[in-house]
């Protein structure tokens, strides 16, 4: 009886040490990065570059930044400053990126001076040296995409009639007004500076799971300064991109923004469903715009990267047999980059799919 106990126990014992080994080096691998098979020794960058594009070109998890630069920090202090005509090298043995000379026939493409001639001879005299600008440089990402997002209010989290400041009146009773009109805003703070926009609400964000109303799309019309606080302050239409009138409402303008993002994986696991396409579109493609479900309550922050899945198909069973439905993993197919949050939603630009992006697929901590 003894020894059939102690050979069971051996055999469980043999199969838990199996078992630990087999998922110790899955966890280990997880944290290592991904040389692309495809991938270039080096690359040139040019105008237009992107520094995701670029990371991309040499791993499969361009998001993964602080490894993909970690041992080149000496060289570059925020890889943020990354110019055209700097050359990117992989590094195979350490798997990591540096900055690197340009290869003879580049460099002398850029720097190489036209022979000498009698007619082009030029006489040189000490001047300031020219470094270049932040406005050179490359980005993380394609800010052309999300440039119209960054500086419009487009989450209102609340509209309380109370409280909100709101186009009560117009001078001289018109309907319709535009850039250079007068109008009248009632709670309007006066703490909070002279300048706003205005805008209209739209679509109303409803979380999927819970109905929890998250927040108001807002349309944006326009722009407007102060001239007179008071009971009914009075505003002056700097700018109108559509059709202002009374009930429309005010918002701060927007807060100011990096000219470039870091992106990481979020600390936490987070899962959000993508809850609306800009544009009102059911599918989304790369560099679209998309909100989703969570934001700076649940830990969000901009620069967090999160991996898109979509819900694994079933596959239904045979009624003959009397087989079970067999439900396929969720596959994984994209990345999203969220770019700007808001307290219970955040936008994001889908910078990596495989699959259209379809409304309630999952984004999460990869």
């Amino acid at each position: 009886m003894h020894r059939i106990l102690f050979t069971l126990l051996g055999f469980l014992m043999r199969k838990i040490i199996s078992l630990i080994c087999l998922l110790l080096p899955i966890h280990t691998y997880a944290d290592q990065l991904e040389i692309r098979e495809n991938a270039p020794d080096r690359h040139v960058v040019v105008k237009g570059d992107t520094l995701w594009d670029i990371s991309a070109k040499f791993f499969k998890d361009p998001w993964k930044w602080q490894q993909i630069w970690g041992l080149n920090k000496d060289t570059i202090k925020d890889p943020h400053w990354i110019y055209p005509g700097d050359v990117v090298i992989l590094d195979r043995t350490t798997g990591t990126l540096r900055i690197g000379e340009a290869p003879q026939s580049v460099a002398a493409s850029i720097t190489a001076p036209p022979p000498p001639s009698d007619s082009n001879i030029v006489k040189l005299s000490p001047r300031i040296r020219e470094v270049p600008s932040d406005r050179n440089s490359i980005p993380v990402i394609p800010l052309s995409a999300i440039a119209p997002f960054l500086s419009k209010p487009l989450v209102i989290d609340e509209i309380d009639p109370a409280v909100t400041p709101t186009l009560a009146a117009t001078y001289e009773q018109r309907e319709i007004l535009g850039s250079e009109d007068i109008a009248y805003v009632k709670n309007l703070p006066t703490d909070k500076g002279t300048q706003w926009q205005i805008y209209r609400p739209g679509k109303t964000f409803v979380d999927p799971e819970t109905d929890e109303q998250l927040g108001y799309e807002a349309i944006y019309l326009g722009d407007a300064v102060v001239e007179k606080f008071g009971p009914l302050s009075e505003v002056r239409i700097t700018r109108s991109v559509a059709e202002i009138s009374k009930g429309d409402h005010f918002a701060q303008s927007a807060e100011t923004f990096p000219k470039n993002y870091e992106p990481r994986a979020p600390d936490t696991q987070i899962v959000a469903k993508v809850i609306s396409i800009y544009g009102g579109m059911e599918q989304a493609a790369q560099n679209t715009v998309v909100t989703i479900n969570k934001g700076k309550r649940d830990g969000l922050e901009n620069g967090h990267v999160l991996a898109l899945y979509q819900k694994g198909e079933v596959l239904k069973g045979g009624r003959i047999f009397k087989r079970n439905d067999t439900v396929l993993p969720d596959v994984r197919y994209g990345l999203l980059f969220v770019f700007r949050t808001f307290h219970k939603v955040s936008y994001a630009l889908v910078l990596q799919t495989r699959l259209p992006v379809q409304l309630l697929d999952t984004a999460q901590t990869p």
